[in-house]
Formats: C-alpha cells, structure tokens, sequence
C-alpha cells in the first residue's frame, strides 16, 4: 500500500507540523462501512515523537485534516495491526472529493500546537 506513498514535513503556522502524503483509502471489512487511511511509518512513528504526553483516549492524536478542497478537524487513531496511525474518512468527505476505496488521495494533516523540532 505504501509503494506509491509520498511524504513531506512542512512548517505551518507557529507551533505546529503539517505532513502531505498520498496514499490509499480503505473500507473496513464490516457492515459500519468506515473507510481510512493509514499513515506512512516514518511520519506515524514521528507524530507519535511528537505527540508522546499530550495523546486523547486510546492514544489518539487532534489534527487538522484537508483531502482535496475539504477540510476538517478529527483525530488519528493507533492501530496495532498496520503499526501506524489510521484517519478516518467520513461519507461527506468522500462523496465532495468523489473518492471511494482503492483511490489514491493525497492528504495533509496538521498537529497544531506542537513545537517544531
């Protein structure tokens, strides 16, 4: 999944880190339909550098999210079986952008009010 992945590190605002990655988005096998995509490695494993203290309940993560001309505010979840962060996409995102699973989409996330390293 990650072949076709490519990854930047940006500074935003101050205090804050944006990652812009493109990557595969991914229905959940079950009957909720919630679709996903998975962070690359390295960008997961420095988010959660980064975000080590100051992560939600179940170690999520608050950002700041943009797939195409839409942006949002959500978290990214841990997930054990990937070793990486997951993002939920929700249907309004999906059907305004006009993606569905197996698409790439490129995807910007925010950590906002973190300190750059």
């Amino acid at each position: 999944m990650f072949a076709r992945t490519v990854a930047a590190r940006t500074s935003g605002t101050v205090g804050s880190v944006i990652y812009r990655f493109r990557t595969e988005l991914w229905r959940y096998p079950g009957d909720a339909g919630w679709h996903f995509v998975t962070l690359p490695f390295d960008e997961a494993d420095e988010i959660d550098e980064i975000t080590r203290g100051s992560q939600r309940g179940f170690g999520s993560v608050r950002v700041r999210v943009t797939i195409g001309s839409s942006t949002w505010n959500t978290s990214l979840f841990p997930d054990s079986k990937s070793a990486s962060y997951v993002l939920p996409v929700k249907k309004p995102v999906r059907t305004a952008e006009q993606i569905r699973a197996g698409d790439q989409v490129d995807v910007s996330i925010e950590l906002v009010d973190v300190a750059s390293t």
